[in-house]
């Protein structure tokens, strides 16, 4: 990797504005309350609008890595300031565009809400926090944007809090990573104890001299707080219930904010703690297939169109996990899948809340159908994504995921033939989602008349359509994000390649043909019932999440209720009865010798003459000892 150098003037000096346009816009729309009604979804749209703006003037600056100080945070142990390189400018840029595609398009998605200026101002501070992520320069203040996404994330998934799910859905979100972030705290600390400093400089720089137990122990409390933030196994429970927040928020955290954030860590700290070999990648990788396959059983049996994407979003960042897990190798197909990855799912997120828009927010797959030709540009740019998604030849994931596929089976034929197999079962839902869909007899009700989506929210799916075609074919073929990511990555000096129409990627179009061909004979040539067959076992499993939820209920839940009435037993029989006891026995006693206290002489006198008896025949008897 290249070295990082101070710079502090240009376009790089300036880069903190690509954090102050949302953060200040933020902070005017909360503040400025309903004065600024009238104009505040305007100034939501404009705060990620600039910021991408700079990202692209920092882009096209000469590429090298770039630390910009801005001030002391705590002096002599962290500042606060940005790293401007290849992995954060990329980044900044998803985050920024597909940020702003989200904005504009929740201009028409949220227009009818009383509380719109407030839900802008929460995406700007979602976009503030994660630029901060992504764009820190030290693990501390990658921290602070870290703990700001959880927060926005917890606003915006409750964001329609008089609905009792959405609010349980925001709580579980917050919850489930604070577990994981709990993770990451231990590893801040180590990092601190081993090299005395949280800069990513130092740290990468004196990684080698540290002891192998070390390295490993960092790296997986940091895979830890990646989980959670990710969705991955064992951390997923709260990704699902997050679609309870309104569809922009969904899109915006699966496609360029949340979810990325942990894909982002492990590549960024790849070099010091997840070398290629060690024990920290391999959990990385088994990690990464585990939820891959996880979220791809989940998808299959999702009624829901939301939760069936949902469960797609956790399947495909598995797919980055397990390239970020390979090494050098991998890390430029994780990225170029998680940029093509935000186009092609934020397509298809915003293409199912532009059908929610149509079918009076109905997400009951059940009760669509035949949607194609009263809402053609939804469907169009819904297709074109879910092509992308499943690899169609030439679109976008099929260069990015067949990618990773290719270079999971040349490191690891278990690990390559898992993610063939996981490429298959995508086949099978997310055409089960188009068929159930688009396709097939209407089954919605009479009172409900789909149209078409106004062109504030059709436009954005078209341009999202458009990147999810060709964006892959892009940055692959032609390696230019290969050797952009160089040097702040630290790729190999022969890039990998990808070698379209391999034999691992016939095998894996075999069988994507298959999943499809599958999912139209059930979904789309045969009738689909308005309300779901019990199924199998392994039908309810996957509708259930494969029991995530009822596990983290019997291994943490109820182990924790039980811990907590123990401790409520043992402070209100214990430290509440020693201490209730002991003031009973002192008021006790207090009472008992207050009646010795009569007030009548005649009783001081006999006392006393006791007393003085006691004495002279006390002294009597030690004298004739």
């Amino acid at each position: 990797m290249e070295p990082i150098v101070e710079h502090s003037g240009g376009v790089i000096g300036a880069s903190w504005l690509m954090i102050a346009f949302p953060l200040a816009s933020a902070a005017i729309l909360l503040l400025g309350g309903r004065r600024t009604n009238a104009w505040g979804h305007l100034l939501g749209v404009f705060a990620p609008v600039a910021s991408f703006v700079v990202a692209v003037m920092c882009f096209l600056q000469p590429s090298g890595r770039y630390d910009v100080g801005l001030y002391d945070f705590i002096p002599g142990v962290a500042k606060v300031g940005l790293l401007i390189d290849p992995l954060s400018i990329t980044f900044a840029l998803l985050i920024t565009g597909v940020g702003s595609l989200i904005h504009i398009y929740s201009i028409g998605y949220m227009a009818h809400d009383p509380e719109r200026r407030r839900f802008f101002a929460y995406l700007n501070l979602f976009v503030a926090a994660m630029l901060l992520l992504v764009l820190a320069d030290n693990y501390l203040v990658l921290f602070l944007g870290w703990e700001g996404v959880g927060l926005a994330s917890y606003l915006l998934i409750g964001f329609w809090q008089f609905k009792p799910t959405a609010a349980t859905a925001a709580k579980k979100a917050f919850v489930v990573n604070r577990v994981g972030d709990f993770g990451f705290l231990v590893g801040l600390f180590t990092i601190f104890a081993t090299f005395g400093t949280f800069a990513f400089g130092p740290v990468f720089d004196n990684a080698a001299k540290a002891s192998n137990g070390t390295l490993t122990a960092i790296g997986i409390m940091l895979l830890i707080g990646a989980c959670g933030k990710s969705a991955q196994l064992p951390l997923q429970s709260w990704l699902l219930d997050a679609m309870e927040g309104p569809t922009p928020v969904s899109a915006l955290i699966h496609a360029a904010t949340m979810v990325t954030a942990g894909v982002y860590l492990v590549v960024r700290s790849g070099a010091a703690f997840f070398p290629e070999g060690a024990t920290a990648s391999l959990i990385v990788t088994i990690v990464g297939v585990a939820t891959l396959l996880a979220g791809a059983i989940i998808g299959t049996a999702k009624d829901d169109i939301k939760k069936a994407l949902a469960g797609s979003t956790m399947s495909q960042i598995g797919y980055m996990m397990l390239a970020a897990g390979l090494g050098p190798a991998g890390y430029a197909f994780a990225i170029a899948h998680l940029l093509t990855h935000g186009f092609f799912k934020a397509d298809l997120f915003l293409g199912a809340g532009s059908v929610m828009h149509a079918m009076k927010d109905e997400v009951n797959m059940r009760r669509y159908g035949a949607l194609r030709a009263l809402m053609p540009v939804t469907f169009i740019t819904f297709f074109i994504g879910y092509l992308a998604i499943i690899g169609f030849p030439l679109l976008s994931g099929y260069f990015t995921k067949d990618g990773i596929i290719e270079t999971a089976m040349d490191s690891n034929a278990i690990l390559g033939w898992l993610a063939v197999i996981g490429a298959g079962i995508t086949g099978f839902y997310m055409s089960r989602v188009v068929f159930m869909t688009f396709f097939g007899s209407k089954r919605w009700a009479d009172d409900v008349h789909p149209h078409e989506s106004p062109s504030v929210m059709t436009w954005p799916l078209i341009i999202l359509s458009i990147g999810s075609i060709f964006l892959g074919g892009y940055l692959i073929l032609s390696n230019r994000l290969m050797v952009y990511l160089g040097p702040a990555v630290g790729l190999p000096e022969a890039l990998p390649q990808f070698h379209p129409f391999s034999p691992t990627g016939l095998a894996t179009l075999a069988l994507v043909a298959l999943g499809a061909a599958i999912a139209w004979v059930r979904y789309g040539s045969a009738e689909v019932p308005q309300v779901a067959p019990r199924g199998s076992f392994l039908t309810t499993f996957a509708r259930r999440d494969l029991y995530g939820d009822a596990l983290n209920e019997a291994l943490l839940m109820r182990p924790g209720q039980w811990l907590t009435r123990l401790a409520v037993w043992f402070d209100n029989k214990g430290v509440d009865g020693v201490v209730n006891g002991l003031a009973a026995g002192i008021g006790g006693s207090s009472g008992r010798l207050r009646r010795i206290q009569t007030g009548f002489v005649r009783s001081y006198a006999l006392s006393i003459f006791v007393g003085a008896a006691v004495l002279v025949g006390a002294w009597y008897v030690v004298g004739n000892l």
